[in-house]
């Protein structure tokens, strides 16, 4: 069947059906619904005229929800919190006039944005656990295995395999921090009224602050929170909006620059990610082998850097108690932001659970540059055999410049080591060179290093969230 309106691709093809809920209408309008719930219980708790009965109401009918006597009552009020509580009213008739007691809009509206955000950041954290967890296993099976370090992307020391994905690992370990301090922050508005102040509630609790304070602490742990802001104007601070994107973006930079790294790799055939048996690389090149799944990162990731700024701008833009210029970005910028980082997460679960390590080509680039950056080593040696430092030196600098001649200007391989072996002034044998320039001579402490990050680190944050540890990730696309 023909389809004749867009359709959001995060939903259809990238984020998981758990992430796509958190922010669904359902989700959304029934956590309005448990929170006037709520507000109707705190109030009859502290005194007011309600009753069981109509309490019992509102519960029975949290999931009746009339989404499109909703829609329609939306657009004669032109506002979305009076048609749901039309709605609600509806179906609950001896309820009707004692939902929404006291409150603004914010109070469903703000409220529940910080129960939904702090459940896709607990699913987001549960993935980046994951990632973590398959990640560091990469790091450890591959901690000893030379390969070719470069700066500015040219040749330079030895790193080794694990080594190199060790640094993709404490970027994510860094954003693990972040995910969990943005967590500890994120609070409800709580029942403050429409500017902050709490008027409405001391209004109708007859000035008693006792029974003010009362009513917003019970609210906030029946909502399953610790506590809500000491101070909000209409709003909560859209300052915590961008704490949310902050930490999201960290996720996705964190990821772009490690699948860069991948796609980098592939390029030299050294790393390459997943490819399945039916998989295509190309409509017209049948032989290739496109690292697609870390392209597909660096794009959403693109999209979830940028879209940091549009909470930035929003928290920069508010006027006075609250304007309602924050609306619609939020209702694009949040869930969105989410869903792309939950779909960069599952991607990278999948990369990371399936990298192809070809270890032959590995091998083939470190020989090809390894005799240039060990000729100080074989120097050193060839002193200790009684040479001259000074003529050694002038003798292994015009062979290196003769063999990377060759490599250069005829593709020929490099030949330093024969060279090398051949000269009367450095006096070495082939194999005493060779023996001398073992690539894991040149990894330095590689190897321990990223021993000492898992065990001190890594370990104790996976035994910590042992219980998160076991998603499992089935691509849509």
């Amino acid at each position: 069947m023909a389809r004749y309106t867009y359709e959001n691709p995060l939903i259809t093809r990238y984020a998981s059906r758990e992430m796509s809920y958190i922010f669904s209408d359902e989700s959304k309008f029934t956590t309005w619904r448990k929170l006037w719930v709520a507000l109707a219980e705190a109030e009859k708790e502290l005194g007011l005229n309600i009753t069981d009965e109509q309490i019992d109401e509102m519960k029975a009918n949290i999931y009746n929800i009339d989404y499109d006597l909703a829609a329609r009552k939306e657009k004669e009020l032109r506002h979305d919190v009076m048609a749901h509580i039309y709605a609600f009213g509806t179906v609950c008739p001896k309820a009707m006039p004692i939902i929404h007691l006291g409150a603004t809009s914010m109070y469903v509206v703000d409220n529940t944005d910080a129960i939904l955000m702090k459940k896709a950041l607990l699913l987001i954290k549960k993935k980046l656990v994951n990632a973590i967890s398959v990640l560091s296993e990469f790091c450890m099976k591959y901690r000893d295995m030379p390969t070719l370090g470069y700066t500015h992307y040219q040749p330079a020391q030895l790193t080794t395999v694990g080594k190199r994905a060790a640094l993709w690992l404490q970027d994510l370990y860094l954003d693990y921090e972040q995910i969990n301090y943005v967590l500890s922050h994120v609070k409800l508005r709580g029942v403050k009224g429409t500017t902050g102040t709490q008027a409405s509630f001391m209004e109708l609790f007859n000035n008693d602050e006792e029974k003010v304070k009362k009513l917003e602490e019970l609210v906030v742990k029946k909502m399953g929170f610790q506590e809500a802001f000491k101070l909000t104007g209409q709003t909560y601070t859209r300052k915590v909006d961008f704490y949310v994107l902050s930490a999201l973006s960290g996720i996705a930079q964190s990821l772009h620059k490690a699948t860069n790294d991948i796609r980098i790799l592939q390029s030299q055939k050294e790393i390459e990610e997943p490819f399945e048996k039916s998989q295509v690389g190309s409509s017209a090149m049948a032989y290739k082998r496109n690292p697609m799944r870390s392209e597909r990162i660096a794009s959403l990731s693109r999209f979830i850097i940028s879209n940091e700024a549009n909470m930035a701008n929003t928290e920069a833009t508010q006027w006075l108690e609250r304007t309602l210029d924050d609306s619609a970005i939020k209702r694009l910028s949040i869930p969105q932001g989410f869903l792309a980082a939950d779909a960069v997460l599952d991607i990278a679960i999948n990369v990371f659970s399936g990298l192809v390590v070809n270890h032959k080509v590995i091998e083939k680039h470190v020989n090809e540059e390894l005799p240039f950056m060990a000729t100080e080593n074989i120097l050193m040696e060839a002193v200790k055999n009684g040479g001259n430092r000074q003529e050694i030196h002038e003798e292994i600098r015009v062979l290196s410049m003769q063999s990377a001649e060759q490599v250069k200007k005829f593709g020929k391989q490099n030949d330093l080591i024969e060279r090398m072996s051949k000269s009367k002034i450095i006096n070495m044998t082939k194999e005493e060179i060779e023996e001398t320039i073992s690539p894991i001579n040149y990894v330095g402490r590689a190897p321990q290093q990223v021993e000492e990050f898992y065990n001190e680190t890594i370990k104790p944050l996976l035994e910590e969230n042992k219980d998160l540890l076991g998603v499992k990730v089935d691509l849509k696309v």
